[in-house]
């Protein structure tokens, strides 16, 4: 089953909710802005990600602009920006055993739940 880190705020991470439904994919969703990551469950997603918590922020949110932009933190600090203003994550991100994709573009996806 797949595990869909989603805010339903994003038009781009329920589009992948309709498309997973579409395609009778079974899926969980995990609203992490009604209940954040923990920092164990936040350096796991990356881990299966692959990526470094720089390439998961969403620099173009407002919030971003506002407090941060200027700021030089460190992983550990950004994870905790994150945790605590996930409207700065990259989404909706897609769980699957031990490895993860940020579910753009669609086509990605496709490949995704085919493996």
């Amino acid at each position: 089953m797949i595990k869909v880190l989603h805010n339903n705020s994003c038009s781009k991470s329920r589009g992948i909710l309709e498309f997973l439904d579409e395609n009778n994919v079974p899926f969980e969703i995990i609203d992490f802005v009604e209940n954040p990551l923990t920092e164990i469950e936040m350096k796991t997603v990356l881990k299966k990600l692959n990526m470094n918590v720089h390439e998961i922020i969403r620099k173009n949110e407002a919030v971003f602009k506002e407090k941060f932009a200027d700021k030089t933190l460190s992983d550990e600090e950004w994870i905790k920006v994150l945790i605590e203003n996930p409207e700065l994550i990259q989404r909706p991100i897609l769980i699957k055993g031990s490895v993860a994709m940020v579910g753009r573009p669609i086509e990605n996806v496709k490949f995704f739940i085919e493996k």
